[in-house]
């Protein structure tokens, strides 16, 4: 036993060793070419840099054939006797969302409604790319700050609906106000996918800087969640000289250091997290083991996309109970023991929910949204290091209490050098911009307040 003991200390102190010599020499920013050509090839020096007015549109044609797929699917199987969530979207509850779908979803009033702030497209590197621009109405005396806000998968444009209207106008105690650039990922809702691999999370924070500088933006303030996250993390550390300040709420880096912190704080929970937040990390067997229940669809993105996107792309009913479970177990993971899966929680409306179905929908896009994984995953990709790569900009961080993953600030000023604070909160899920976008609101204007303070005390140049 003694044997093994030490042969075990051994193992750890050559990992420790081995991956602090690692982390101490971080690899070089990636100099990736701003002019990467993702469309077609014959379209390819036919530079179209005009921006043009865009509205969402659901054809008479569209509902028609959406309706007849709806009321004819299938019979589901029926759920277990006693089963929530636990084995997937409890069927019981989809014939309820499903007959809302078809029957009483209100299209012309949703239409309208997903209509209300001004939309365009622009071509960026062969690729149509869809964005919502809204330009506050204040006096003089206000500021206005230009802010891109990126959403992740299985989300959209949608989630920063209930925020635009606050973020665009100036709150209490603030001297300025926000103008907002809420683009589609590239392969999202209306914006085109690439047409060949290697779009990733670096690619893309190539397209939204060129989109951003497009706009007349060489300095601007970035904020995302999920996907999101990781793609203003990239522009942080790719173009620090544009980026005024980075918000996050889901801020998780993944580098030999951090994985090795990890496996320590498992043995030494106190070395690596504060105490009243170690249950968000540990014990590592819980951890792993609701990875293992819950991310089987990351494996499926990243390898077989194009399989799974066949059959969400042919059933409307199919696509509901793939992307609204996610609206369910990823706003309080004990959802999942709910016949409902909380969905009746007051968190979102049957109407916000579909909304986002609708713009996967009418976009035909769920699959090639799932191929951002893939191409995020590939070897090639995660050969760039971009976490382990510092970045200066300064950066603030919202933790909600059931995020997919925690990190300490421990681990996030690894990468994050200028992190200027991070909020801890007892509530809130995944798509948090969506669930609560009062705080979230309220979170983006503190930390933007504290960024121009920095920058002031750096004597930088301010917006």
């Amino acid at each position: 036993m003694a044997k093994l003991l030490l042969g075990l200390i051994a193992v750890v102190v050559g990992l420790a060793v081995y991956m602090s010599c690692k982390c101490c020499n971080p690899p070089k920013p990636p100099n990736l070419s701003l002019d990467e050509w993702w469309g077609p090839n014959e379209l390819k020096g036919k530079k179209d840099t005009s921006i043009r007015p865009f509205q969402i549109k659901f054809s008479e044609q569209m509902i028609i054939d959406l309706k007849d797929r709806l009321m004819k699917h299938r019979p589901f199987t029926p759920p277990l006797e006693g089963i929530g969530f636990q084995y997937g979207f409890n069927t019981k509850y989809l014939d309820t969302l499903v007959s809302y779908w078809a029957e009483k979803y209100p299209f012309a009033d949703r239409e309208k409604f997903l209509n209300q702030f001004p939309q365009f497209k622009t071509n960026i590197q062969g690729l149509e790319i869809h964005f919502i621009r809204v330009k506050p109405q204040v006096p003089a005396n206000v500021q206005v700050l230009p802010i891109l806000l990126l959403h992740g998968w299985p989300g959209s444009v949608r989630e920063f609906y209930e925020a635009i209207p606050m973020l665009t106008k100036q709150a209490s105690g603030y001297d300025f106000a926000f103008e907002v650039i809420v683009p589609s990922l590239p392969g999202y809702g209306f914006s085109d996918a690439a047409v060949r691999p290697g779009l990733g999370v670096a690619q893309a924070a190539v397209i939204m800087k060129n989109l951003m500088n497009r706009l007349g933006f060489n300095k601007y303030y970035v904020q995302g969640g999920d996907w999101g996250a990781a793609i203003v993390s990239a522009l942080s550390t790719l173009y620090p000289e544009e980026v005024l300040g980075h918000h996050s709420n889901m801020a998780v880096i993944s580098t030999p250091c951090t994985m090795l912190k990890t496996v320590l704080g498992a043995f030494f929970p106190s070395l690596v997290v504060e105490p009243h937040l170690a249950d968000r990390m540990y014990p590592l067997s819980t951890v792993l083991s609701i990875a293992l229940e819950e991310f089987g669809y990351l494996h499926l993105h990243a390898t077989k996309p194009d399989t799974v996107g066949v059959a969400l792309t042919d059933s409307p009913a199919g696509l509901l109970a793939y992307i609204v479970e996610k609206f369910s177990t990823w706003t309080v993971l004990e959802n999942r023991n709910r016949p409902d899966g909380g969905l009746n929680n007051g968190k979102f409306s049957k109407d916000q929910l579909i909304d986002n179905l609708m713009i996967y929908w009418t976009s035909n896009s769920i699959a090639t949204s799932m191929r951002f994984y893939a191409e995020s995953f590939s070897d090639k990709h995660r050969a760039l290091q971009l976490d382990s790569i510092k970045t200066s900009v300064p950066t603030w961080i919202l933790q909600a209490k059931n995020e997919l993953a925690y990190q300490p600030p421990g681990f996030l000023k690894t990468k994050y050098t200028n992190l200027i604070d991070v909020t801890v909160l007892d509530d809130g899920g995944h798509f948090f911009a969506f669930e609560l976008p009062k705080v979230y609101t309220e979170d983006v204007f503190k930390a933007v307040k504290a960024f121009r303070e920095w920058h002031a005390k750096a004597s930088k140049t301010e917006l």
